[in-house]
C-alpha cells in the first residue's frame, strides 16, 4: 500500500498519512472507544493536558503543573555547577594525613600498581589553605570559603561522591544527565518533565552559563536528549541584557506582535499531524508562544532596580570580583520567586576550576568570585522563607587528585570528591561519606552519581524508578538501572 493512500486537509489542501496511521484510524476506532470507557470506569484515564493560557488557549501545555509521586518540601531547584572540577581536598575534605605525607610519593596502600606507576613522579600535595571547624556542627571547611562556611549548619556535605569518567565532557554529561554519553535528557529536563512549572510565562528550566566561556561538553549538558525539545534548558546570559531580543521592536505594538506570532503558529499547526505532539514543530510552536508571553512578563524578572542596597550588597553586586556571579545568583532567586522550576548556574569559564597548574591562584580567583554570592543566596532564601522549599545543589563534574601535577596543580579525580545540598527537605549540619586518608577514593558511605540523582529526585517528590520516558521501546530513566536514595540526606 503506498504511503499516500490516505489523505486529509492541511495548509496546502492535503497531506499524506502513513499506512500505520491509516490502519489506526480505520480499524482501531471501535477498540479505542471501548478502551476509553474501561479506563474511565476504573479511574485510570489520564486527564487531558492543560492548555496554554491567553491568546493561544487550546494548545497542549507540557509544562502544566503536575503532582509529585509523594508529598515533599522541595518545589524548585538551584544547581550551582562549578565547572572544571573543584578540589575537595582544598575546600571541603580535610586530610591531616595528606599534610603529614606532603612531598612524598603516594603510599602503596592507596590504589593499584597502575595508579602508583602513573603518579610516581607526582608527590602528594598538602591542602593549600587551613581547615577550621565551623558553625554549631563543627564541620571543617577551608579558609578558601569563609562565607559558605558560615552557612554550614544548613548544608549537608557529601564527601564520598564518585563517578565513572576522568575526562571533562563525559563527566559533565554524567553529572547533568546520568550518562557519560551525550544525548540524554538533563536533570532539569527530568524535573520539569515530572513536575511541570508554576509560571507559564517563563521557561520551566533556565540555564545561566559563565559569560567568560562555554562549559566543556557544551549545550548537551542541559539538553532535552530524547525528550521533546520543549524540555531543553533556556539560556539566560549575565550582564545588562540577560534575555536577548526581549523588547518589542520599535513601531510594533503588542497587538501586532501577537497577531504575527498567532499567524505563524496557525501555519505551523496546519502542518502538525495528530501524532506530532512531541515533534520539533510542536516544540517550535510552544517556543514562539512562550517567547511572546516572556516579552510581557520577563522584563520584571530581570529588573533588579527595586532590590534594596542591602540585598545587592549581600550578593556582592557592589564589588567587581563578585558582581557578575552575584547578579546571576540574584536573578536565580527572582526567577524562583516567580515560579521557574529549575535554574542552573555555571561558575567558571571553559577551564574554570580545572587547576592543572597554580591551584592556589586558580581556586583563589574562583572562590573569591563565588563564595560571597553563594552564601548570600542561601541567606537571602532563608530570610524570605524560600530555603525550605528550594533545593540548592553545589558541585562540579569531579574533584582533584591529592598528588601534585607539575608541582603546583592537581589532575582530575572522579574516584572521590565532594558535593553539598541545602534547603528543600535536606538535613543540614551533617557530613555523609568519606574518602580515604589522602582523598584519592571514596571509601565509606559512597555516593555514586546515580545515587545523587535518585536523592535529588526524591527530594522533589519523584520516585526515580517511576519517573520514566518511553524511548525506542524502553522506559528510560535518569538513573538508568541503578541509583539508591541517600536516606541520611533527608530531614
Amino acid at each position: 500500500m503506498p504511503t499516500d493512500f490516505c489523505r486529509g486537509p492541511s495548509a496546502s489542501g492535503w497531506h499524506s498519512a502513513s499506512r500505520r496511521q491509516f490502519l489506526r484510524h480505520a480499524g482501531g476506532g471501535f477498540g479505542l472507544l471501548a478502551l476509553n470507557s474501561l479506563l474511565a470506569r476504573d479511574g485510570l484515564l489520564a486527564a487531558p493536558p492543560t492548555a496554554h493560557p491567553g491568546p493561544f488557549a487550546g494548545t497542549p501545555n507540557p509544562f502544566a503543573p503536575k503532582e509529585p509521586h509523594f508529598p515533599t518540601k522541595a518545589k524548585r531547584v538551584i544547581f550551582l555547577f562549578m565547572s572544571g572540577g573543584p578540589s575537595h581536598v582544598d575546600l571541603f575534605d580535610p586530610k591531616p594525613e595528606l599534610i603529614r605525607l606532603a612531598g612524598q610519593p603516594i603510599p602503596e596502600s592507596f590504589g593499584t600498581f597502575k595508579t602508583r606507576r602513573a603518579v610516581a613522579k607526582n608527590k602528594l600535595l598538602a591542602p593549600l589553605r587551613p581547615f577550621r571547624p565551623r558553625g554549631q556542627s563543627g564541620i571543617e571547611v577551608s579558609d578558601f570559603l569563609p562565607n559558605i562556611a558560615s552557612c554550614i549548619d544548613d548544608i549537608c556535605l557529601l564527601r564520598g561522591c564518585h563517578g565513572d569518567s576522568v575526562t571533562h565532557p563525559e563527566s559533565v554529561y554524567q553529572m547533568n544527565t546520568g550518562s557519560i554519553l551525550m544525548g540524554r535528557p538533563s536533570l532539569g529536563s527530568w524535573a520539569t518533565y515530572g513536575l511541570g512549572t508554576e509560571n507559564q510565562n517563563m521557561p520551566a528550566f533556565v540555564v545561566m552559563p559563565d559569560p567568560t566561556g562555554w562549559v566543556k561538553g557544551g549545550a548537551p549538558a542541559w539538553g532535552n536528549g530524547y525528550m521533546p525539545a520543549t524540555f531543553q534548558g533556556t539560556i539566560l546570559r549575565g550582564g545588562e541584557t540577560p534575555i536577548l531580543n526581549l523588547s518589542t521592536p520599535p513601531g510594533v505594538s503588542t497587538a501586532q506582535q501577537q497577531s504575527t506570532v498567532d499567524f505563524i503558529n496557525r501555519l505551523n499547526r496546519a502542518n502538525l499531524g495528530p501524532t506530532d505532539a512531541e515533534s520539533d514543530l510542536a516544540a517550535r510552536i510552544s517556543s514562539y508562544e512562550l517567547a511572546f508571553r516572556m516579552q510581557q512578563h520577563a522584563p520584571d524578572v530581570v529588573d533588579i532596580s527595586k532590590e534594596t542596597a542591602a540585598t545587592k550588597k549581600l550578593y556582592g553586586l557592589d564589588q567587581k570580583i563578585t558582581g557578575e556571579f552575584g547578579l546571576r545568583c540574584l536573578l536565580a532567586r527572582r526567577m524562583l520567586e516567580r515560579g521557574v522550576r529549575f535554574v542552573q548556574l555555571y561558575c567558571g569559564d571553559t577551564n574554570g576550576w580545572d587547576g592543572h597548574s597554580d591551584m592556589e591562584g586558580n581556586h583563589a580567583k574562583l572562590c573569591a568570585q563565588s563564595d560571597l554570592p553563594v552564601a548570600g543566596l542561601l541567606q537571602d532564601l532563608k530570610s524570605r522563607g524560600l530555603l525550605e522549599s528550594t533545593l540548592v545543589i553545589w558541585g562540579g563534574e569531579f574533584g582533584r587528585m591529592p598528588m601534585s601535577e607539575g608541582g603546583s596543580g592537581r589532575d582530575h579525580n572522579p574516584h572521590g570528591f565532594s558535593m553539598w545540598l541545602a534547603g528543600g527537605g535536606v538535613k543540614g549540619g551533617q557530613v555523609i561519606g568519606s574518602t580515604d586518608a589522602v582523598g584519592l577514593r571514596a571509601e565509606s558511605e559512597k555516593s555514586h552519581v546515580h545515587d545523587i540523582h535518585a536523592t535529588l529526585l526524591h527530594l522533589l517528590g519523584l520516585d526515580h524508578t517511576r519517573l520514566t520516558f518511553r524511548h525506542n521501546g524502553r522506559n528510560e530513566r535518569l538513573t538508568d538501572v541503578a541509583g539508591n536514595v541517600i536516606q541520611k540526606v533527608i530531614a
